[in-house]
């Protein structure tokens, strides 16, 4: 039986001329208004493209050298689509799959949305192979060693902030248990490093009018200027790689937002193809494969 492993990850646009086609996946049927499209455009033109695609490459690649089996990789909103790794499986014979989104923490929502578009590229394919979900892997050991070598060199720090992705805050009454693991990745990190204390803030909330998950970053700088805090580490426990939420999001808007406030913000390094955070998927890739 041939085995393998798929990586699925969001997806993002390399080029600003492809932002707006990009946007045209992740919303289908829903055009922004002009104004926010140039934002978006001009957000991609800040950091020079995303580097997501080069990086889920690379973690596929590494993981592939180090586990010793076949390692594709899907995006949901971008070339390589899902459905196109699929069609690859499919060619070479792949008949059993673990799947792992590049997203530590689990929600219906977020990840659970991946493993759905997997299932809707089978169906379409006419593809009966065998696939094995990875739901989390919120509190690996080695997963919880990568972030906090990212973040030593920061330390000491006068304040550590801990980020994940906001997610509508309705998850919460479906019993979703993303908030409770984006935190225990947080505490488990700040453990692992000796940390007294840290804080734990939301970023990114999506352009939408309902209740987004919190609390906000700003509103952790706010606090930290009204008590006269001048330097703090970022380290987004949310995000496996570079991409716009950290390099935008972190590096330019909180940045300058902090600075505006006589706040200087470092942030730890992205996982990306880290040796313990490859080690931590093959780990992970393994257990599945085991059947375990």
């Amino acid at each position: 039986m041939s085995l393998a492993v798929l990586l699925l990850a969001h997806g993002a646009p390399e080029r600003v001329e492809d932002v707006e086609p990009y946007l045209g996946y992740v919303r289908p049927g829903r055009p922004l208004p002009p104004a926010v499209l140039e934002e978006i455009k001009h957000r991609y033109a800040l950091i020079g493209g995303s580097p997501l695609l080069d990086c889920t490459r690379r973690q596929a690649e590494a993981l592939q050298a180090g586990l010793g089996v076949p390692v594709y990789f899907g995006m949901r909103n971008w070339h390589p689509f899902i459905q196109d790794a699929m069609a690859s499986m499919q060619a070479e014979g792949v008949r059993r799959i673990v799947a792992i989104c590049l997203a530590p923490q689990y929600s219906k929502l977020s990840v659970g949305f991946y493993f759905r578009r997997v299932q809707e590229a089978k169906v379409a394919l006419g593809y009966d192979a065998e696939i094995v979900w990875t739901r989390s892997f919120h509190d690996h050991p080695l997963l919880i060693a990568a972030f906090a070598e990212r973040l030593a060199p920061l330390l000491p720090a006068e304040r550590v902030l801990f980020t994940a992705h906001s997610l509508p805050e309705k998850i919460l009454e479906q019993g979703d248990r993303y908030d409770a693991e984006t935190r225990a990745t947080a505490r488990l990190v700040a453990a692992k490093l000796g940390l007294s204390q840290y804080d734990f803030a939301y970023q990114s909330q999506g352009l939408t009018d309902e209740k987004w998950l919190g609390p906000k970053v700003e509103s952790l700088l706010d606090a930290y200027a009204a008590e006269g805090v001048k330097r703090i580490a970022i380290s987004p426990i949310g995000f496996v790689c570079d991409h716009v939420e950290v390099l935008y999001d972190v590096d330019i808007l909180f940045r300058n937002y902090a600075a505006a406030r006589g706040i200087e913000i470092t942030r730890a390094g992205s996982l990306n193809d880290s040796g313990t955070f490859i080690a931590a998927l093959a780990d992970v890739a393994a257990g599945k494969l085991r059947g375990n």
